[in-house]
């Protein structure tokens, strides 16, 4: 068994998200590939995507604390379940319980250094 990796990209957190989204237009100069104002914008650069998320309520307070980083490495997935059982198998389970969101579900792992590893499947 394996995570089934389709794709990944790096995440950074903010809730000033309007802001960040503009500051990364102007500097890239280009608009997000994908937007959902107030939510969620995603930049193409060569080699790497970028993607911006406003975080939830639930989870604001893990990003306001200054040694908390706002950057997390996002994988998506085939099937969650089976990513889930795999790493859980490895003993690393996840933290916390499946969300969804208007783009899909997610659920969160960290790594040994304790960054933040969010294993998404797209709806």
């Amino acid at each position: 068994m394996s995570l089934q990796i389709t794709d990944s990209l790096v995440t950074l957190a903010s809730t000033n998200l309007e802001k960040l989204v503009k500051f990364y237009t102007d500097i890239l100069s280009q608009q997000p590939i994908k937007y959902i104002p107030n939510v969620y914008a995603e930049f193409q650069l060569p080699g790497v995507k970028i993607g911006i998320f406003k975080p939830k309520p639930t989870h604001q307070a893990e990003f306001t604390n200054a040694t908390q980083s706002k950057m997390s490495l996002c994988l998506e997935v085939k099937n969650l379940e089976n990513a889930i059982a795999h790493l859980t198998d490895l003993g690393y389970p996840p933290t916390g319980e499946i969300t969804t969101a208007s783009h899909g579900q997610e659920i969160y792992i960290h790594d040994i250094d304790g960054n933040r590893i969010i294993l998404h499947q797209g709806n």
